[in-house]
């Protein structure tokens, strides 16, 4: 597979980071309070899923639990030619470059996409994965119209809020934030995949300030002995 949506922005943060990512992952270390936070976004994504009612969800698991891109890939497909309204994990791929939205939702002349992130307020790397979305997506043929975060609760100024089963959460219209997020994707994708390269050379990154920003890297203690 070529570059995915997390692979973008690890990549954006630090090359040798998504280079290690594929050529070194036993190095990584992940936190415990980190891996916690990764499985409440997931869950927190799982139950956004039905935020407009029913849906679709494309994810298929091959025998092993990993996902089955080329299944997920058709699925969609199919939910796009019946009109499906709302599909989730909805999987698209361009030149082997990858990306699973967390929501697609249906409009009357074309798709509205909505990133689910359980945090209270945008980010940028937020805007950076919505914007690597939205430039995948739309190379694949699909009619995208606005792009969304939706958020965890009611801390971000804007929006608008929603409660569902007692959870709220507040959707944030990002479209024009997204749309210059996918000329950062283009001018990055394929530099990144030739980093992803089984014989790709190291890229030569000094230990600095990215070590931490966004987040602390998980090679931090390979790249710091």
């Amino acid at each position: 597979m070529g570059v995915s949506k997390t692979d973008f922005v690890r990549g954006l943060q630090c090359p040798k980071m998504l280079w290690l990512d594929s050529h070194m992952p036993e190095k990584r270390v992940i936190p415990e309070e980190v891996q916690r936070r990764l499985d409440e976004g997931n869950e927190f994504g799982d139950r956004a899923m039905g935020i407009f009612g029913d849906y679709v969800e494309t994810t298929v698991l091959r025998p092993d639990g990993r996902p089955d891109y080329a299944a997920m890939i058709e699925r969609t497909k199919e939910c796009l030619e019946k009109g499906t309204p709302v599909v989730c994990e909805a999987a698209f791929s361009w030149y082997g470059n990858f990306c699973a939205a967390d929501i697609l939702r249906r409009t009357p002349t074309g798709y509205d996409l909505y990133e689910v992130k359980n945090a209270p307020a945008p980010r940028k790397e937020f805007i950076l994965d919505l914007g690597f979305q939205s430039f995948l997506i739309r190379k694949c043929g699909v009619p995208l119209e606005r792009r969304f975060l939706i958020l965890a609760g009611d801390g971000a100024d804007g929006g608008t809020m929603v409660e569902v089963n007692g959870q709220k959460y507040r959707i944030a219209d990002e479209t024009e934030e997204a749309r210059r997020a996918e000329r950062i994707a283009d001018r990055n994708i394929w530099a990144f995949g030739k980093i992803k390269k089984k014989d790709a050379p190291v890229p030569a990154v000094e230990p600095g300030e990215r070590c931490g920003v966004p987040y602390r890297c998980w090679y931090y203690d390979y790249c710091h002995v």
